[in-house]
């Protein structure tokens, strides 16, 4: 089963510097039949403006993955971490048992992000952040583990940055007309977000920055119908 969540029925918020989508029930936004696929539980869909962003707030218990896809976010947290994460990077941030950061647009021009929330195997853990550059180059064609605890991924400084829960986000850019595969084991299901540029999953269209929800296949292949780039969680 296949089922996409156009864009422009995603919940919204919007005010002078932040425009955020969401793809499922968050903060003011509640679908009761958007609540989450599995572990994952939010994915949201952010334009920060230049000069703003979110200030000190805290997390515990998550797993809190950034995609950044335009600009750049700084972060800061009570432990000491900074880093500014550009378009191609990926930062992890597993809450554990406690984290309080902040994160900034201090670019001269917008920054577009997704940000995307999975619920760990474990709670109470050690809190940590990670952040790595996954060129797009490298990920031409086919899809490459950006984020998982998945058995099989390389995980670490040569890999995907570790998360705690048997999932994984992938991602990969595609030329129009390329396509990946993706196979799914028996029980597990998937979620797919378009960056940018229509596909075709399996025999059903999504248009850029669609949900599509994935459950009851073995295997996904993913057709680019424009150059695109695409995001992938498999998740139990």
């Amino acid at each position: 089963m296949i089922h996409i969540q156009p864009f422009e029925d995603l919940g919204r918020f919007d005010n002078d510097w932040l425009a955020a989508r969401y793809h499922f029930s968050f903060a003011g936004y509640r679908d009761p039949a958007r609540m989450g696929v599995g572990p994952l539980l939010v994915w949201n869909d952010d334009l920060v403006q230049p000069g703003r962003g979110f200030d000190p707030h805290g997390h515990r218990d998550m797993e809190i993955i950034t995609y950044v896809r335009e600009g750049a976010i700084s972060h800061e947290d009570h432990l000491g971490n900074r880093g500014r994460i550009e378009a191609g990077d990926v930062q992890v941030m597993s809450a554990g048992r406690g984290i309080r950061h902040s994160e900034y647009n201090l670019e001269a021009g917008p920054t577009r992000i997704f940000q995307i929330w999975i619920e760990p195997s474990e709670t109470g853990l050690e809190p940590r952040w990670a952040q790595r550059r996954f060129p797009k180059g490298d990920r031409g064609g086919a899809l490459v583990a950006l984020a998982s605890g998945r058995p099989g991924h390389v995980t670490g400084q040569d890999g995907a940055l570790p998360i705690h829960q048997d999932a994984a986000i992938l991602g990969a850019t595609l030329a129009r007309g390329q396509r990946v595969s993706h196979r799914l084991e028996s029980g597990r299901k998937a979620y797919l977000v378009p960056a940018r540029g229509r596909v075709r999953v399996n025999d059903v269209i999504a248009e850029a920055r669609d949900g599509v929800t994935i459950t009851e296949e073995t295997e996904i292949t993913i057709t680019a119908l424009d150059d695109a780039e695409i995001l992938l969680a498999d998740l139990p």
